[in-house]
């Protein structure tokens, strides 16, 4: 991997004046527009903002599935942009976890079988009983040798969860996570969720519209028009208690 720029020990993530435009001249759009933020470790930072807000482009250029067209981006202490292609990939492979609204599992795998797939892919070995503990991690270890189909919607999330964590990720990424699951569900993956940050220190940015999935994080910043809007922090006890203060900041936002 090419030489790298090491980012402050306290970050997971850097984003220094962040700029995405997609097409040119004319037909130029700022997506985003001069975004400089920290994520620090091991805390779960929720982004929100109305549509257009550039919340999925900052989430894709932070994760390195995109690149900034300006600016810096620094993952697990690695500058993205003296990232080749196959760098980059190897990054995501091997620092990063993704969790999307789709469930993306194999069909005709097993949860088992999806969780081994980013170990696999990387050349490496998993033994069964990591394998076990990151299903037992999401309270499906019971459910090993069942295939997706075999599988409600908030337990075949929770296989993603494991497969995104088996690599022990620097950061998780979350695109609105719980999108397609119900109410109940949808509070037992943000559980989850929460569980780890608080347990094993890990990071987790995550995009959502929810004010009741952004109350379970430590942070939620919001964006508008590119750019960061507004930011508040959530101490312990306001946590999953104060989502209307959430959505009244959203509301003030597309007011405005």
């Amino acid at each position: 991997m090419t030489t790298t720029t090491q980012a402050p020990a306290a970050e997971a993530v850097q984003l220094w004046s962040a700029r995405k435009v997609h097409g040119a001249g004319d037909q130029a759009v700022t997506a985003l527009d001069d975004v400089s933020i920290g994520f620090p470790r091991g805390t779960f930072t929720a982004i929100m903002g109305p549509s257009g807000s550039g919340k999925s482009t900052l989430l894709q250029c932070a994760a390195g599935l995109d690149t900034a067209t300006a600016g810096k981006v620094v993952v697990a202490g690695v500058d993205l942009g003296e990232l080749d292609e196959n760098d980059r990939t190897t990054l995501r492979r091997d620092k990063i976890g993704f969790v999307f609204q789709a469930f993306n599992l194999v069909a005709s795998l097993t949860a088992a079988q999806n969780v081994e797939l980013p170990v696999r892919f990387a050349g490496k070995r998993v033994s069964p009983a990591e394998v076990k503990a990151a299903l037992g991690e999401v309270g499906l270890a019971e459910r090993a040798h069942h295939r997706p189909g075999e599988l409600s919607g908030g337990q075949q999330q929770r296989v993603a969860l494991a497969r995104a964590l088996i690599t022990r990720p620097e950061v998780l990424f979350a695109d609105e996570p719980t999108g397609a699951l119900d109410t109940t569900t949808s509070r037992e993956v943000l559980l989850m969720l929460r569980g780890i940050v608080d347990r094993h220190a890990q990071t987790v940015i995550m995009v959502t519209h929810d004010p009741v999935a952004a109350s379970y994080a430590d942070r939620v910043v919001f964006l508008k028009d590119g750019r960061i809007a507004d930011q508040i922090a959530l101490s312990p006890h306001q946590r999953h208690a104060h989502p209307s203060l959430i959505a009244s900041h959203m509301a003030k936002l597309e007011a405005s």
